[in-house]
């Protein structure tokens, strides 16, 4: 068969054009973008809607967001009403049918783990409850794995041209996981024991991980911002009780733990949160090893006080 001058031109610049990704992935937070592009790889192409430094409870349902939401394939999120601000909002103004909760192209990471903290009874005077449990799973590498899992099927079934390369990647991810994991807790078993102080309550799973203890906290009730007479009984809470460390992660306010610290003396320890919430966090597994680096820090400084 002869090809013409315009028939080869054209094969040669459909050839040049690179192949577009199988997959939009539409993540909520900054921890789930990055486990859909280490198992996802070249088939996904994935947009972060949040950042380290935004409060994940409070996001403004950006026109640029229903956008995203309306082109997606696939929606990662942590759900247990951790976005119940803003995520609804988007789902139901972009109409994408393919990414509504209960289809294949929704997935609420928070439904396959174990939940902490989870009330018996339902009181908004106690704060801002999460009727399924604390939401903030992220910092317990296991859940992370576990959710690797679900993420790696639901790739496989959204894409099953590439269910081969979703498979070996997961399969790489797990091996290469759960080996960091078993040295994570070898690392950290200096930690357990270490009494602190959080601003919010969105380290729980970290402390319950590593066999921490939370004595109190910054905020006189989650998501409520102390007053300057509770940090005063605060301080002197502290300083009766004993803290090793007071912790904060990247996107809270910084001033009112670092007002406790200088009165009380305690290190204070900025926490990533998620990836990208400090400059040693930039994946995963930076995630966790600048995590554990820091606290094992102030476990020293205190040692030596």
């Amino acid at each position: 068969m002869k090809m013409t001058y315009a028939t080869t031109f054209a094969l040669l610049l459909t050839a040049a054009q690179p192949a577009p990704a199988a997959l939009s992935v539409f993540a909520c937070e900054p921890e789930w973008a990055a486990l859909t592009e280490t198992l996802g790889g070249d088939d996904v192409s994935v947009y972060q809607a949040t950042t380290a430094m935004q409060d994940p409870h409070r996001i403004e349902a950006r026109p640029s967001l229903i956008s995203r939401m309306r082109r997606a394939d696939l929606v990662i999120c942590t759900g247990a009403e951790l976005e119940t601000g803003w995520l609804p909002v988007l789902l139901q103004t972009g109409g994408n049918p393919r990414v509504q909760p209960g289809t294949a192209g929704y997935i609420a990471a928070a439904d396959y783990v174990d939940r902490l903290e989870v009330p018996t009874r339902l009181d908004r005077a106690e704060g801002d409850i999460h009727p399924g449990g604390n939401p903030h799973i992220q910092l317990d590498p296991h859940n992370i794995a576990k959710v690797a899992a679900v993420l790696s099927e639901r790739l496989a079934k959204l894409d099953p041209a590439h269910a081969a390369a979703y498979a070996e990647r997961g399969s790489e991810f797990q091996s290469r996981w759960h080996a960091a994991i078993r040295g994570w807790e070898q690392t950290a078993a200096a930690l357990k024991g270490m009494r602190l102080v959080p601003y919010h309550k969105d380290a729980v799973y970290l402390i319950h991980w590593l066999g921490m203890v939370e004595v109190m906290d910054i905020e006189p009730k989650p998501g409520i911002p102390p007053s300057a007479g509770y940090l005063a009984e605060l301080v002197t809470r502290i300083q009766n009780e004993g803290a090793d460390a007071i912790t904060r992660s990247a996107y809270t306010n910084p001033k009112p733990s670092r007002w406790v610290a200088d009165h009380t003396g305690v290190p204070l320890v900025d926490l990533p949160y998620t990836v990208g919430g400090t400059p040693g966090a930039k994946d995963l597994y930076g995630l966790f090893d600048d995590t554990i680096a820091r606290l094992l820090q102030a476990r020293s400084t205190n040692a030596d006080r």
